[in-house]
């Protein structure tokens, strides 16, 4: 076998391979012989079919399958003696495969483009300091205190009042037609916090207990039941109770409630850890991105199509996922899978370009990826996701993304390394919004 490599592109190589015909029989006699240890036909001993009779029987498969062993074996040793590893899926183009005649074909793939790293230590980077006000901890204690409050139903013979629950019968009519599904006995909901339609509200703010209303509610265009989405129908409202919201003593027995903590104190303290550490993790963060912007600015390089294409799937595959979570479709949006593309496409090659430059470093520091690390990976997606550990891994074999997975872990483990070279200065933190993302994502801790 003998092999020319041609560099089509920065990114693409193409290799041609001649193969002689001796080599061509090889293969041929090869799968030929496993046929005749493997098969039964009918008037010969197992193991005893002549070859003749194995290959005129079976020869498309034979053919098929001896071609396809041989240009595996090829592409395998070809790619070991280059050392190149292929960055996209492997193209073949063959010619007839024939007994007796030489065999040629090529292969095409992409691979990493060849740059000069910029120097990646001893860089400088500002880091905001972590700084908890007690102000914020008292602002997720009441949070908490709000969602342990009870409903207890009023004294009082009066209409309801935003923020108080209700519990309610209902039904809905289409003209004179009861519609089905949109109906409910003893329906505890809280009035002002946008649980129900404002119409539907309206008309139970008109009520007293054991009154009955009705009233029209004009649905919207993305209701759940498509035949009535955009109409307006007549709702019929009985009202049972009102309910006034009692919030619970800011006592030790709170915190208990809360937590099992021992007492109000050991609850401030655990939610000024959880708000020190997840805040430590975003601003490391938040300077590892500026280290790494700063690096891109440094270098240029082609960036091979399929890596650019493979996390733009990736991005709009999430996007859809977190529609269809919400119960919607990408034609609910109005948007097309063509505008999702343009809308991506340069944040996935800015991924693209982030994902090179880091395996090069990686590369660079022989860092690599153990079999642990690769589970402690598939453990974090499992979990996050409410799968198992066993459904995730075989849905990454099965999807050829282990490969992804184990660049993913090399980049992140080159850009801590980056981050540990680097001259960090903390600097006092920036005003932060009041009730921000970050809030609710310690409270939730």
């Amino acid at each position: 076998m003998e092999y020319q490599v041609e560099e089509v592109s920065a990114v693409k190589r193409k290799v041609k391979v001649q193969v002689p015909a001796e080599e061509v029989n090889a293969a041929l006699g090869a799968t030929i012989a496993l046929y005749r240890r493997d098969v039964d036909l009918k008037g010969f001993r197992k193991g005893k079919v002549p070859a003749s009779v194995i290959e005129s029987r079976f020869k498309k498969q034979i053919y098929n399958e001896a071609q396809t062993d041989l240009i595996n074996l090829h592409i395998n040793e070809i790619l070991n003696e280059l050392k190149i590893a292929p960055l996209s899926r492997i193209d073949v183009d063959a010619g007839e495969f024939k007994k007796g005649e030489d065999f040629s074909y090529s292969f095409s793939f992409e691979v990493a483009p060849q740059f000069e790293l910029p120097e990646y230590k001893g860089l400088k980077v500002e880091e905001e300091e972590v700084v908890v006000e007690e102000e914020e901890v008292e602002a997720v204690i009441k949070r908490l205190q709000e969602r342990m409050a009870e409903f207890v139903v009023i004294d009082e013979d009066r209409e309801p009042k935003p923020g108080e629950a209700v519990v309610v019968d209902f039904k809905a009519f289409d003209g004179d037609k009861p519609l089905e599904g949109i109906a409910a006995t003893n329906f505890q909901l809280v009035l002002g916090e946008g649980q129900a339609l404002e119409d539907f509200e309206k008309i139970i703010y008109g009520l007293k207990s054991g009154q009955t209303g009705e009233g029209e509610v004009a649905l919207p265009e993305d209701f759940i039941n498509k035949d009535l989405a955009g109409k307006t129908i007549k709702m019929q409202v009985t009202l049972h109770a009102v309910k006034e919201k009692k919030l619970p003593a800011l006592d030790d027995g709170f915190a208990r409630k809360a937590g099992n903590f021992k007492n109000l104190e050991e609850l401030k303290d655990s939610i000024r850890k959880s708000y020190t550490a997840t805040r430590k993790e975003l601003n490391k963060s938040v300077a590892q991105k500026k280290l790494l912007d700063d690096l891109k600015e440094k270098v240029e390089f082609e960036l091979p199509p399929s890596l650019v294409e493979f996390h733009l799937e990736q991005k709009i595959r999430k996007y859809i996922d977190r529609l269809e979570r919400q119960g919607k479709s990408l034609e609910s949006t109005g948007k097309t899978l063509e505008d999702l593309k343009e809308e991506y496409r340069a944040e996935a090659e800015d991924i693209a370009k982030s994902e090179i430059l880091l395996l090069a470093i990686a590369q660079q520091e022989n860092l690599t990826v153990d079999q642990s690390e690769m589970e402690a990976e598939i453990q974090k997606i499992a979990t996050y996701s409410g799968q198992t550990f066993d459904a995730v891994w075989e849905f990454y074999e099965k999807n050829n993304l282990m490969i992804a997975l184990k660049d993913k872990i090399l980049a992140d483990k080159a850009m801590e390394l980056i981050y540990s070279e680097a001259e960090v200065t903390l600097v006092p933190p920036k005003a932060k919004e009041e009730d921000s993302p970050q809030d609710k994502q310690e409270e939730e801790k």
